[in-house]
């Protein structure tokens, strides 16, 4: 994306920036981040959450949520952005992140026939659905490129890298694994599907 002064916006930045005026505007605004947050229970009502959630984190003074997922964003977007284009990674992106939300609302509506205890109004909020869609995709494109994670002070194969984040961060308290598995499932997908165009590719 360009503007008339003829500044370059890339697909990456153009999310990041969408999502930090989310996050401060919704930090100031309670009434906004519940009116933008998932509640399956009232997702019939409020349709357009299944898109906004994605776009919201834990307000201010909460910072850890937003920073983790717009770190990843900017390191695993940028690569795959390289490889694919901006179109075929903000459809990777969205798709994801509409994959993971759609998994949240089906397990909180239909999941009591397991026995579980879900509570269909909970708020889901977060990027992360999102953010594993593109991690999954270049786990597929470039499994062995070489990554460091944090604190782990050896890299790591990207693969690797992404199918254990997605194993430990869908472990702890609070956290959507829904939402991760969906992401993670649709960037596989696209993966297998963008490597087999044979679309070339650039060397980072």
């Amino acid at each position: 994306m360009r503007d008339e002064r003829g500044f370059n916006i890339n697909a990456v930045w153009f999310l990041i920036g969408i999502n930090l005026i989310l996050y401060i505007a919704t930090s100031s605004n309670e009434d906004l981040f519940w009116r933008l947050g998932l509640q399956p229970g009232f997702f019939s009502e409020e349709p357009w959450t299944i898109v906004t959630s994605m776009f919201v984190h834990d307000p201010f003074p909460s910072i850890f949520h937003i920073l983790g997922n717009m770190v990843t964003l900017y390191f695993f977007g940028t690569y795959l952005c390289a490889l694919v284009g901006d179109g075929r990674f903000l459809i990777t992106y969205f798709l994801g992140g509409l994959l993971g939300n759609a998994l949240c609302i089906l397990y909180a509506l239909y999941a009591p026939w397991t026995n579980a205890i879900i509570d269909p109004y909970v708020t889901y909020i977060g990027a992360s659905g999102a953010v594993f869609s593109v991690g999954g995709a270049l786990a597929v494109l470039r499994p062995n490129t070489k990554v460091i994670v944090f604190p782990i002070p050896a890299p790591l194969p990207l693969w690797i890298a992404v199918l254990g984040g997605f194993l430990i961060i869908s472990l702890f308290p609070s956290v959507a694994w829904q939402a991760h598995l969906g992401g993670l499932v649709l960037g596989l997908v696209a993966g297998f599907v963008f490597r087999g165009g044979r679309r070339p590719f650039v060397r980072l």
